[in-house]
């Protein structure tokens, strides 16, 4: 099958989209299978094997300069240059303001598609798209459903869509802009054959702007790469390692995991209770954490290439990220599990589901440090309940949460669109 996958970087941070997307490219290729992965905006940035494609569709400068200046939308003399990978990396290592106040009018652009200010940037996709001559078109969000009319009507294929985190964005965009791209939304979902979301909370949050019943969006958990991952051994010490490893930000709640780690460390002593923090980290990241430094005691490991990652999660006895919005994907407790660690994660977004399916940890209320201290202190009085639960979630990880089940679903998905 001859696949166009449309995806988006992230300004250069490691994403759990680009992760997801890369991943799944990846093991439809292994399949047997044509996948052009193109990104949008920026480049990918992984910690695998990147499989997308050098072209950049949709870049971020061009979309900035579009939108503010008609020079840039009717002439294309500076594509070539404003549309380049090193240029799109090297702008993107500074400060990228992803606030959804400070985007509605960039976003309600997109969500015009054709009838917008990017007209010829939806060209020179489709030029790209109908070289490759598809047979499916994937897109990576809803925020990119401006594309599947032009796709279906010019190329004549059908088109998936993913519902990937992007509804607590679309939210948060003050009005007129929120109204106005939920209902060019529900539009352009006329034009949509299959959305898709990677897990059912994700399937609530979009429905009725994408005028869906939940039940009618298909559910395909996510997967990751599973080459590399060690035997579980736990901590190199006598203490108790709790990990955080993410995109170092308050959203993700760092700051939560360092008050319940202080509290254990009050109580047990600061040799006892260990909190190790890797992750990316933006500028605009970097006051966050520095207070954080100051403030609290952990080892601070910064980014972490893949084999660095794979070593940071054997040396753990547990596992968070307790992140204070509804996470679509989870990917960073599949890889701990993968390593046989147990996770405590607050009972939001995909979490709960992952930990049905999986058994691999605890839940803990959203936002509250001292909840999230109490399942901590738990599994680190009964080092055997943690191991089992470690044991258990490294299993179910390698039986159903791996890249090449996410491709297959996915397959079955696109047989049954291509009917």
């Amino acid at each position: 099958m001859r696949i166009a996958y449309v995806t988006a970087g992230a300004a250069g941070t490691i994403c759990g989209n680009c992760l997801k997307d890369n991943a799944l490219a990846a093991a439809l290729h292994d399949a047997g299978h044509d996948v052009l992965l193109l990104p949008a905006y920026t480049p990918l940035r992984t910690d695998e094997t990147d499989v997308s494609d050098s072209r950049i569709v949709f870049g971020g400068i061009n979309l900035y300069l579009q939108g503010k200046y008609s020079f840039f939308r009717n002439h294309g003399i500076l594509d070539g240059l404003l549309d380049s990978p090193r240029l799109l990396r090297w702008t993107s290592s500074f400060a990228i303001d992803t606030d959804p106040a400070q985007l509605g009018a960039m976003t309600r652009d997109m969500f015009q598609g054709e009838r917008g200010p990017y007209r010829r940037e939806m060209a020179k996709l489709l030029a790209v798209l109908r070289d490759f001559e598809p047979e499916v078109a994937h897109l990576t969000n809803s925020m990119l459903a401006s594309m599947a009319e032009p796709i279906r009507q010019q190329l004549g294929v059908p088109v998936v869509c993913s519902l990937q985190g992007e509804g607590d964005f679309l939210a948060k965009l003050p009005n007129p802009y929120r109204d106005e791209c939920y209902e060019l939304l529900r539009r352009h979902s006329a034009h949509i054959d299959a959305y898709v979301a990677p897990c059912g909370d994700q399937a609530d949050v979009l429905a009725d702007q994408l005028g869906q019943s939940a039940g009618r969006i298909e559910t395909i958990l996510p997967g990751i790469a599973l080459t590399g991952f060690p035997e579980p051994r736990g901590s190199d010490g006598a203490g108790f390692a709790v990990g955080f490893l993410a995109r170092v930000s308050e959203e993700k709640g760092l700051h939560i995991l360092a008050e319940a780690i202080e509290r254990l460390q009050r109580k047990h002593g600061d040799r006892t209770v260990e909190l190790r923090v890797a992750g990316w980290r933006g500028a605009d990241a970097k006051e966050y954490a520095a207070k954080l430094r100051e403030r609290f005691q952990f080892a601070d490991h910064g980014y972490l290439s893949r084999d660095e990652k794979l070593a940071f999660l054997a040396g753990l006895d547990a596992f968070s990220v307790p992140a204070t919005y509804r996470a679509s994907k989870g990917l960073y407790c599949l890889e701990a599990l993968a390593a046989g660690v147990p996770v405590a994660q607050p009972r939001i977004g995909a979490f709960p589901e992952l930990l049905e399916a999986t058994g691999g940890g605890v839940l803990c209320a959203p936002n509250d440090s001292a909840d999230l201290a109490r399942k901590l202190e738990a599994l680190m009085l009964d080092r055997e309940r943690a191991r089992q639960l470690g044991l258990a979630g490294r299993r179910a990880v390698q039986a159903d949460f791996h890249a090449g089940r996410m491709a297959s679903e996915t397959l079955d998905l696109y047989r049954e669109v291509l009917t």
